[in-house]
């Protein structure tokens, strides 16, 4: 899929029937951020990504968590392999919601609070984030500590 050329989605094919998703950004944050909720069991994970992605209830339940997760990883399988590995994640879409807010406002101008954006669409954007934000510059000093190469000012900070 190009995302130049091709229709984003917002359906999903689950053997010969398309259900319709929710595929505006905030509801996939809705989803990650569950899946980062170290409260949630694995099951109930799967249940807000089933409650929050489809507008109406899969027949074949674990098909359609795992084309949701391909959604959410923008059209790719985790085991595909593509991306690579990028080692742990050093943001949070809770935690630094804000930063993230302000870096979308400085790098694009778009305000998130009232921005209508495909979940891809802004993912596309989100890589984007000009490297002078504040929440770029604390991505950066959260690499280094997690490397080892901050020095002792940096890891205070």
């Amino acid at each position: 899929m190009n995302l130049l050329t091709d229709q984003l989605p917002t359906a999903i094919d689950l053997e010969g029937r398309e259900y319709e998703i929710n595929s505006d950004f905030r509801t996939c944050l809705r989803v990650i951020m569950a899946f980062e909720d170290p409260e949630l069991a694995a099951i109930e994970k799967r249940a807000v990504l089933i409650a929050n992605l489809y507008r109406e209830q899969p027949h074949n339940v674990e098909l359609a968590y795992s084309e949701g997760v391909r959604f959410l990883n923008l059209g790719k399988h985790a085991e595909d392999g593509e991306g690579g590995d990028a080692g742990p994640r050093v943001y949070s879409f809770s935690k630094d919601a804000a930063l993230i807010l302000a870096a979308f406002r400085q790098t694009h101008g778009i305000d998130l609070t009232t921005a209508d954006l495909h979940w891809w669409v802004f993912q596309a954007l989100f890589m984007d984030l000009g490297g002078d934000t504040a929440f770029c510059n604390l991505i950066n000093l959260r690499h280094k500590v997690k490397a080892g190469k901050a020095s002792k000012e940096e890891r205070a900070a």
